[in-house]
Parts: C-alpha cells; structure tokens; sequence
C-alpha cells in the first residue's frame, strides 16, 4: 500500500516562496508525481507533474516561470518550489502519484495515490 505524505506548507506574503515535498512510501516506484490545487468552492485543479523516468515537467499556465517541480524515484519523492507567489496561489495543494505515466497528466482520475493535502496561504 503506498502513502504520499506532504509537507511545507504554511503562509506567506505576496512575492514570497515555499516549498512543498511529498514522499512515497513503499517500495513501488512512483513515476509520475504531480501536484494539484483546490481553492474553496473550485474544482482540483493540476499545477505541475513530472516523469521521474524522463526527467519530462509539465506545468499550468498559470504558474508556469513561478513554480519549478524536482523529482528523484530513487526516493520516490517530488518536490515543488514555489516563487513570486500570488494571493490567487492560495489553496490546498495535494501530491498526488502513479506508478506509471499515461494519458492527460493534469487529469484526476489518471491518479491513483494521493497525499492528505498541505495548505497554502498567501495574503
């Protein structure tokens, strides 16, 4: 059974970074590990994902050139660094994995681990 745990969220001012890491449990390989958002009353949506195998990164629009995302599956680990963050960045930001990477990856339901999520402030 594997768990994705998150950690690093907090509250920040505008302008300001944090950084968000989520480790796997287990010893199933993730390769694929994403990040998502849900601000109240919006649906989920993906913020960034890599390919541990490929190194390949995919981002949003709207944080694209703010947010940079690192992975290692040797520690099944992913890590999303956030800069220039802005009011509108605020949500609950959730890790979410597949051991495989396939289809749309900001789609929800092409993820079958996800983190209990971390909030993110910024006023």
């Amino acid at each position: 059974h594997v768990q994705l745990v998150e950690s690093g969220g907090g509250s920040v001012e505008a302008g300001g970074s944090l950084t968000l890491s989520c480790a796997a449990s287990g010893t199933q390989i993730m390769h694929c590990m994403a990040w998502f958002r849900q601000a109240p009353g919006k649906s989920r949506e993906g913020v960034a994902c890599i390919n541990t195998d490929t190194g390949s990164k995919f981002y949003a629009d709207s944080v694209k050139g703010r947010f940079t995302i690192s992975g290692d599956n040797a520690k099944n680990t992913v890590v999303l660094q956030m800069d220039s963050l802005r009011p509108e960045d605020t949500s609950m930001y959730y890790c979410a994995a597949e051991d495989y990477c396939g289809g749309s990856w900001n789609l929800e339901q092409n993820y079958l681990y996800w983190g209990q999520g971390t909030q993110v402030t910024v006023s």
